[in-house]
Formats: structure tokens, sequence, C-alpha cells
């Protein structure tokens, strides 16, 4: 089997296993409460760097790290814990670091 064939293989049981357990009990979001409103959290969009010699981390600092292409970022976890996205970009890869 192919990694392309097992992939829609898994997603297609992913899918039917949701299905299920949303059908089976369709009052399943009635029982979460939302705190803050959707989209009330501000992503970081244009992120700012410093060389890692000028960062002023603590050294037992917590960091969230992300390579591409052989280029690194690094993005502090107290920072993140009040933003918790930061939408970036290396060369042409787009992502979001995420915490």
């Amino acid at each position: 089997m192919t990694l392309k064939k097992f992939g829609i293989i898994l997603l297609w049981v992913i899918f039917g296993l949701v299905n299920t357990a949303m059908t089976q009990n369709k009052d399943i979001f009635k029982q979460f409460e939302q705190i803050l409103p959707r989209g009330r959290i501000a992503a970081i969009v244009k992120p700012k760097f410093v060389s890692a010699d000028k960062a002023k981390v603590n050294e037992d600092s917590w960091i969230f790290g992300v390579e591409i292409d052989g280029q690194a970022r690094a993005y502090s976890l107290s920072l993140l814990n009040s933003h918790e996205v930061v939408n970036d970009k290396i060369g042409e890869t787009n992502f979001a670091a995420v915490w």
C-alpha cells in the first residue's frame, strides 16, 4: 500500500468516526462553554526577530523553534501564551506557529 493510499484510507476512517460520534450525540457542543469569542486573541502577523546573541531571553525560558530549509526561528512561549499564533514565512513557505 502506498503512502498516498494509506493517507486517504486514514482520512476516510477518521471522517467516519467523527461523523458517527456527531450523529450519535447532536447536543455534544452544548456541553462546552465558550470563554472568549472567536478571533479575540490577536495573532502576531509580522514578527520581528533579533539574532540569538541579542535576544533578551532567560536561560530557563521555554522556546518554540521552527526550522525550514536551514533557516531557524525561535518564539518565546511567554509571548505565545498571550497570542497563541504567529503567522510567519521562511523563504516561500508560509506557516503558523501555534501554541
